[in-house]
């Protein structure tokens, strides 16, 4: 496996606890991952990838100033 950059430095991947996430709406598709040390809660690194499925319309919203 490889590395991964943490807040504790370069980590070994299969050392670590890693925790993997989706959320999939009409507006959005995020996925997450979050890597742990054995033993701990403190979450040492976490990234995010959001794909929007719909154009942002901010017409409305300037509309109403």
């Amino acid at each position: 496996m490889g590395l991964i950059h943490t807040i504790k430095g370069d980590l070994e991947e299969s050392t670590l606890i890693k925790t993997e996430g989706l959320i999939d709406n009409e507006n959005e598709r995020t996925t997450w991952v979050e890597y742990r040390l054995p033993n701990s809660d403190e979450i040492i690194h976490r990234s995010a990838h959001v794909r929007l499925k719909q154009n942002v319309s901010m017409e409305s919203k300037i509309g109403e100033f």
